[in-house]
């Protein structure tokens, strides 16, 4: 029963349960993670933004499956695009929370109204009805609860309005989230619903432009925000479709967590879906959700005008493409545009006008010729009548010749004038033409695209034919390179004798400054070994001195408790004596702890005193030896503490001057006799309990009366030293424990010292290094015969992008590796032959933190430029397990 109560409590702290009126469940259907199916239930408008096709699913929400009754939600819906302009859905839900159980319904009606040709504005409504309160079956108590029988069952109605605006790729829109709740078996409107909301919405919807598998892919995303009264909620998906039939989304939420999903087309027809949701923040202990839907696909007998493209294949059964024929569409207010018939009129409108222009051209030559015909003819008329009457004017003969100069002057200007602005119009309607023409050809492109992709192709052939021939033509090049470093073969030789003469001096110097800084470290660390000898042998010593003081303070001490012993022995003997022989009538008496007992017949509680006092004694000396046994382990993890600073510090380049010198082996050497002294002093200890515990025994026997006062005092005595010695061996083995871990933890930063000692060196090993590849690449030649991968030892392959960080003398970026290696002859093995394989460019950098090699021989600075190259990194023997590392400086 508490198990169920747990989840009441669970869910109304996290989810739908309404604060003030018992039972009543905000209506609210977890289907946050796909953009597939019942989108309706996100915003009411989705069940037409976007879709062309009607559903049948059943989804099933298992949420926090860690827990028993987790909360769990069964959807069966049927919904999509029925009409051009129109959407419905119609849904039955039951939402299980532990004992509360919620069964309803859910219709939805979306209305689309086109504003222009890319524009859409889309109307929606949410109507629910369900009934809520406690299921009965799931309740499991051996006794009434009143606190279940007072939450009643109730009925609600609830309405979620909504509005999208769409463009060609974006939609915008906001939903109210139970706007309106009303509780028909109160007959009250809810106020103050935890899931009352103001959702806002941008959705982006666009298609993947590439050749291959995801050609034509569909990618969606959806990010949201719910602002609720004390609460604002953010979420994010994406979804990839690829028209082979499969599809995935990721998404977050702020409040869930984050979510994966796949689905896949069984069928044309037939779809499955699983979507994994992980919480984090405040509900990461709540375990992880999922999500299964099952759904059916109806078949169009229509092409939809808006979002009508999409067409995708089955991925596992298949079937032949069918066409279909367009849909009717509902006559709206402004009248549909048939793209194809505006553009075949307007490419005739444009014909027509180039005729009309072409004619008007025509017209004007025509009647430009005539005039000009005209012209002549007055002129030759002009000329034979001054010719016939030349004789009878000789006086004007001069003033009508410059007259019809003149006047053929005029002619001949207004001639030239029209004719330029003839052909002025001329080019304007050739211009117009062209401009026709152009468009022409461009309609002539779009049809010719698949033709141009045909020949993208066999350029791709062809371009892989030619990388073949440059191959063969580099072979080729590289034989007759071969052939001229034999012809030059002496002057190379002159070349490396020269390169190896400077390259041998730099190494003796380089070897002459290691072995002086060598003989330095030498004299360094005898001395130091020397004073820690010296040192050792002097604690030696004085633990000698002292073991050999402590060895007779406790033979001393034997020697004294000895003798008190004896005398106390001889006193009481004595004593006895002289009781017996004054009153041997008489039963002396002692009070034990406030009860008087016989010194003669009650021997036993005599001995338990004196044992008593005895283990007090040995209680302090336990504790004594507890005591500095802390202060050691205190001491140690004082020079751990140490050792870690002087190591942190060297790490970033701070010197700190060495602390005071001590002797490990002596500290260990008095370490485990203090242990020993406390292992002696516990076994002690118990051995002295037991000895008490069989006296009161043996007492216990004699006596008649089992409840007698002094036997129950010591009982209790017992079980008292019982409990202190157990806490004394807790202590003991607790410290003991501690000094272990102090141990592990101080032999990691001796590593780490030594390590930072190797560290040191590295100047040494990267000249090595350096000088190494440089003789490999001069005095490799290219190999006759073409290796293979077989030939290559290419070493640790890395499965994933690699980070490595504070890499000397290297730059940072990603490396495209070919090799890993830590031994040094497998390193210069795998070089060689990448050398002799024609790959000159081939280097290397060392991890100092793995001590590991990686050969690498291309470096980018941008991950896309790297997972290109990675992606197209050819046949090349060396390259069979070529990854990529990112250097981070």
């Amino acid at each position: 029963m508490k198990k169920h109560l747990l989840y009441i409590v669970l869910f109304f702290c996290f989810t739908q349960l309404h604060s003030q009126e018992d039972g009543v469940v905000a209506f609210k259907l977890p289907v946050r993670n796909s953009l597939r199916f019942n989108k309706y239930a996100i915003n009411p408008t989705f069940s037409f933004v976007r879709e062309q096709n009607k559903y049948i699913s059943f989804s099933n929400n298992r949420q926090w499956v860690q827990f028993d009754d987790a909360p769990q939600t069964y959807l069966f819906s049927y919904s999509g695009r029925f009409r051009e302009n129109m959407g419905i859905g119609v849904g039955v839900f039951q939402q299980n929370y532990g004992v509360l159980t919620t069964f309803g319904g859910l219709v939805n009606f979306a209305y689309n109204a086109a504003l222009d040709r890319d524009s859409n504005l889309t109307f929606g409504m949410n109507l629910g009805f369900y009934k809520s309160g406690i299921n009965e079956g799931n309740v499991v108590t051996n006794f009434p609860d009143p606190a279940l029988n007072n939450i009643p069952s109730n009925s609600l109605i609830t309405i979620n309005p909504g509005i999208n605006y769409g463009t060609t790729f974006l939609d915008f829109g906001v939903s109210l989230n139970n706007l309106a709740a009303y509780n028909l078996t109160t007959s009250k409107i809810i106020e103050e619903n935890p899931e009352q909301s103001i959702q806002a919405h941008v959705m982006y919807t666009g298609y993947i432009d590439m050749r291959g598998f995801l050609d034509e892919s569909k990618f969606s995303s959806l990010v949201r925000s719910e602002f609720k009264k004390n609460q604002t909620v953010v979420s994010g998906i994406m979804m990839l479709t690829v028209p082979k039939g499969i599809w995935g989304q990721v998404g977050y939420n702020s409040l869930y967590g984050i979510s994966a999903g796949i689905g896949l087309n069984i069928s044309t027809q037939i779809a499955i879906e699983y979507n994994y949701e992980k919480a984090i923040g405040n509900l990461s202990n709540f375990g992880n959700s999922h999500d299964f839907t099952l759904a059916y696909k109806f078949k169009n007998r229509y092409r939809y005008d808006y979002s009508g493209d999409d067409d995708e294949a089955a991925l596992i059964i298949t079937e032949k493409k069918r066409n279909r024929v367009a849909a009717k569409r509902k006559t709206t207010n402004q009248p549909k545009v048939d793209r194809n018939a505006i553009a075949e009129e307007k490419a005739k409108a444009k014909i027509v006008a180039a005729e009309k222009v072409k004619a008007k051209a025509a017209a004007r030559a025509k009647l430009v010729a005539e005039a000009k015909a005209k012209r002549e003819a007055k002129i030759q008329t002009v000329s034979q009548a001054i010719e016939e009457k030349s004789q009878e004017k000789l006086a004007t003969t001069e003033a009508i010749k410059a007259d019809q100069e003149a006047q053929i002057k005029l002619a001949e200007g207004a001639r030239i004038k029209k004719e330029q602005e003839a052909r002025a119009k001329l080019e304007e309607a050739a211009r117009v033409k062209a401009e026709e023409e152009a468009q022409i050809k461009l309609a002539e492109t779009q049809a010719k695209l698949l033709e141009v992709e045909r020949v993208k192709a066999e350029q791709v052939e062809a371009a892989r034919v030619k990388e073949e021939q440059e191959t063969q033509a580099k072979l080729i090049e590289i034989e007759r390179v071969k052939a001229e470093q034999v012809a030059k073969a002496k002057q190379v030789e002159a070349a490396k004798i020269k390169a190896e003469q400077e390259t041998q001096a730099k190494l003796a110097e380089a070897a002459r400054v290691k072995e002086e800084q060598e003989t330095q470290a030498k004299l360094v660390e005898a001395e130091r070994v020397k004073a820690e000898q010296e040192a050792q042998a002097k604690l030696a010593e004085a633990a000698r001195l002292k073991e050999e003081q402590e060895t007779q303070a406790k033979l001393v001490e034997a020697a004294r408790v000895k003798a008190e012993q004896e005398a106390q022995a001889k006193l009481v003997e004595i004593a006895r004596v002289k009781e017996e022989s004054e009153a041997k009538q008489k039963i002396d008496t002692l009070e034990l702890d406030g009860v008087l007992v016989s010194t003669a017949r009650d021997r036993e509680a005599l001995a338990m005193e004196s044992l008593t006092k005895l283990m007090s004694n040995s209680k302090i000396e336990q504790q004594d030896l507890l005591l500095r046994l802390s202060e050691k382990v205190a001491n140690k993890q004082q020079d751990l503490q140490n050792l870690k600073e002087e190591n942190d510090l060297s790490e970033k380049g701070i010197f700190q001057a060495p602390k005071a010198f001590k002797s490990v082996t002596a500290e260990n050497a008095a370490l485990e006799s203090l242990k020993v002294e406390i292992d002696d002093a516990i076994k002690s200890q118990n051995e002295k309990v037991q000895e008490l515990e069989d006296l009161y025994n043996e007492r216990l026997k004699k006596i008649r009366n089992k409840k007698d006062s002094l036997n129950i005092s010591y009982l209790k005595k017992i079980e008292k030293l019982k409990i202190e010695q157990s806490q004394t061996v807790q202590s003991k083995e607790n410290l003991m424990s501690t000094l272990d871990e102090i141990k592990v933890a101080t032999e990691i930063e001796r590593k780490r010292r030594i390590k930072r000692a190797a560290y040191d060196n590295e100047q040494d090993r990267y000249l090595k290094d350096r000088a190494t590849l440089e003789r490999i690449k001069k005095f490799t030649d290219i190999s006759e015969t073409p290796l293979t991968k077989e030939d290559f030892d290419n070493g640790e392959e890395l499965s994933n992008i690699q980070i490595v960080k504070d890499i000397k003398h290297v730059e940072s970026g990603y490396y495209l590796v070919v090799a890993v290696h830590s031994d040094v002859n497998k390193r210069d093995e795998f070089l060689t032959k990448t050398v002799s394989a024609g790959q000159a460019n081939v280097n290397f950098f060392y991890d100092v933190n793995t001590s590991k090699y990686y050969i690498y021989y291309d470096k980018f600075n941008n991950i896309n430029e790297a997972k290109t190259a990675l992606e197209s990194k050819g046949s090349k023997p060396y390259n069979s397990k070529m990854s990529m590392v990112k250097i981070e400086n």
